[in-house]
Order: C-alpha cells, then structure tokens, then sequence
C-alpha cells in the first residue's frame, strides 16, 4: 500500500514571512530559533492568525525576546485563561549565538529582526536575521533593479 505524502494544508512549511523586513533592511546573517508559545498561540499559529510586520528581537540580560508579534487568538480556544496578543515572547537560542548577537548588535546601525515563522517537524522556529537598516536611495535601486529582472525575463520569453 502507498504512502500518503502529507496530511492537507499546505505543502510548505512556512507559516508567516515579514517580507516588510526584507523591504526595510539589508538582512545579514540569519538563525534559527525556537519559540517559547502557550498552547492557544500554537492552535492561532496552525489557523495562520499571526503577523511580523512591525516585530522586532530584543536582546537582554543573556536572553532574547520577540516583541511586537501579533498572534490573534480563536475564538475557540483559552476560554479560561486571557489572551494577549502582542505579548513578549521568549526566543530559544544557544549561549554562542546569544553572544554572537549581542555582540553585533552593538555595532552602530544593527538590529535583529524576525523574517519567518515556520514549522519544523512538530516545531515551531522563527528565522531571526541581523540587519542593517536600508536609506531611501538602497530601497529604490532595488525596486530598479527587480523592475529591470521582470523586464528582461519578458524579453526573453518572447524572443
């Protein structure tokens, strides 16, 4: 008898991408962490009710955190405990790569930003990148240059 190759859903395994922070920054040098969620955040997460945009990582006393993700809550879960949704969430990360990050982080000009929820296995990881924040001029000539890629795969389908 064959196998099944996945349960339904959807065949990739991201859950949510901050395509603003690609947009914002020139991302560096990217890890991979767990999440520290309650259970209703994880049933929110399989529903797909959660945004990046205007999250960032904040680095303090040797830990990290997840500020500003919003995870709506169903309507069917946690009826006896209150859900927040913007609440802090603790990132899971090595001491090496906590170092690493506060390290650089205390250069001028970089953060650490949260690019993508995703699942791994039965694990929940959020990709958190260093990045260093675009000027006006940067975001321009890359919507130049993506115009230009879009224009010469045109040509070359025609031709």
């Amino acid at each position: 008898m064959a196998k099944k190759s996945k349960k339904g859903g959807k065949s990739d395994s991201s859950i949510v991408v901050n395509k603003k922070a690609r947009h914002d920054y020139h991302l560096d040098e990217s890890f991979e962490a767990g999440l520290s969620l309650a259970g209703w955040e994880v049933k929110s997460l399989r529903q797909g009710k959660v945004q990046l945009v205007d999250s960032y990582v904040l680095l303090k006393d040797g830990e990290a955190w997840l500020i500003g993700a919003q995870i709506t809550p169903l309507n069917t879960a946690s009826t006896h405990v209150i859900a927040d949704p913007l609440r802090d969430r603790k990132l899971l990360l090595n001491k090496r790569e906590l170092a690493k990050l506060f390290a650089e982080t205390q250069q001028k000009g970089y953060t650490c930003v949260a690019v993508k929820l995703y699942w791994k296995q039965h694990l929940i990881k959020c990709q958190i990148a260093l990045a260093r924040g675009k000027k006006e001029f940067d975001k321009r000539a890359a919507n130049k240059e993506r115009e230009w890629n879009i224009e010469k795969q045109r040509v070359m389908h025609r031709g």
